[in-house]
């Protein structure tokens, strides 16, 4: 704009210059003859007369030309009043939608759609979200079928989004199926997978995608932790493969290796595969996730792996009471193996330590009521009755307190 105006300065001084000049210059006369007329004036009112004209012309052709451009002008005046009132609704629907007013949400969205076209997916997209909240599904769904083009990405993702919201699991991941590879890549997409899959009860693939987010933490730091949901598919996972032993170890050995090292997860394997009879494996499953993670369930749960032979779990746990000389849940194992083993003399000594060390501290109710019940089997098995009604009795009272 400045420079315009810098050149029209200048055309104005040289007009300014070139008037001055012609006015130094002799006197000249103009005639014109047209008979039986004549006309005779001066150079310089000639010159005059010649420049108003073509001001004159000049203006009589921007006239003409602002008439006849006047109707698109008038089209372009209203299109963009159209734009801006789309705009305004755009706006508005936005708005609402943030505000929690979804019905007006989506009346604005409409309003946008019917103004402007270029506002057409992201209003849909506007108004697919509000009819969701509603739980309008099949204006929903008629809402997302106006979003195309550019928005085919967002609308695909928002589908999923709002479908796994809505329960529909097949329909959300049928979305992210037509989502590009780079897109359903993404870590919010994975997010929306792994619900639907959860909903779909498809535990594969929950650990396959938990897989991937425990690879990339470190790329998003602000992610939830995933234990208590891959926790969650391990445990139905092997649930669903306890009516056979090769299924099981199979499903066993797909779990991640910080899967099978949780106590919780090691108990529930090795009790499927106890009651399957595999008793070796179940005790390795224990062993293993003992020598990360030393827990009194597991300890318990030992006691149940030695199927036919005890003697090689009872020469483990005294390598582990080396360690462990005070751990009553450890002491208890050992009686219940050496119970088993008929070994009378060593399990009552063991379970009477283990009795005494558990009635030291509080929480392990529990626990008690299990060795009562132990010593009291025991004297059945010795034929010492009296004693045995007494720990029975004693399992009862210590199974209430913990109640």
């Amino acid at each position: 704009m400045a420079i315009r105006g810098l050149v029209w300065l200048t055309i104005l001084f040289a007009a300014a210059v070139l008037i001055a000049v012609m006015s130094k210059l002799g006197a000249g006369q103009v005639l014109i003859i047209q008979a039986p007329y004549r006309i005779d004036m001066s150079v310089h009112l000639f010159g005059a007369i010649l420049t108003l004209a073509f001001i004159a012309f000049y203006l009589l052709i921007r006239l003409l030309t602002y008439l006849y451009q006047m109707p698109a002008r008038l089209a372009l005046y209203r299109m963009r009043a159209r734009s801006a009132k789309a705009y305004d609704a755009l706006y508005s629907a936005l708005n609402h939608l943030f505000a929690g007013r979804f019905a007006r949400a989506e009346k604005a969205a409409r309003t946008a759609v019917s103004l402007s076209s270029e506002n057409k997916d992201a209003a849909a997209l506007i108004g697919a979200r509000a009819a969701h909240q509603m739980h309008e599904y099949m204006r929903r769904d008629g809402w997302l079928a106006q979003a195309a083009g550019e928005w085919q990405e967002a609308k695909l993702m928002s589908s999923a989004e709002m479908r796994v919201d809505a329960h529909d699991a097949e329909g959300a991941l049928a979305a992210l199926g037509e989502m590009p590879a780079q897109g359903a890549r993404r870590y919010y997409a994975r997010h929306i997978a792994l619900r639907a899959h959860q909903q779909l009860k498809h535990w594969p693939q929950v650990l396959q995608i938990i897989k991937t987010f425990n690879a990339q933490e470190a790329s998003y730091p602000s992610a939830i932790s995933w234990q208590r949901a891959q926790q969650v598919a391990a445990e139905h996972l092997l649930h669903e493969c306890r009516h056979e032993a090769q299924t099981l170890l199979m499903a066993w050995h797909s779990l991640p290796v910080s899967e099978q090292h949780r106590p919780r997860t090691a108990d529930l394997a090795a009790q499927l595969l106890v009651a399957l009879e595999r008793h070796k494996e179940a005790r390795r499953i224990i062993e293993e996730a003992l020598a990360q993670q030393w827990d009194g369930g597991l300890l318990r749960r030992y006691s149940q792996c030695a199927g036919q032979d005890p003697l090689p779990l009872i020469q483990r746990a005294e390598a582990w009471q080396q360690e462990h000389p005070d751990d009553p849940e450890l002491l208890f194992t050992l009686g219940c193996l050496c119970q088993q083993q008929k070994l009378w003399g060593k399990a009552q000594a063991f379970l009477e330590t283990a009795l005494r060390l558990a009635s030291r501290g509080d929480g392990r109710a529990m626990l008690r009521a299990e060795v009562h019940r132990a010593l009291a089997r025991l004297h059945e098995e010795l034929g010492q009755q009296n004693e045995a009604g007494t720990h029975y009795r004693a399992s009862a009272l210590a199974f209430d307190a913990q109640l």
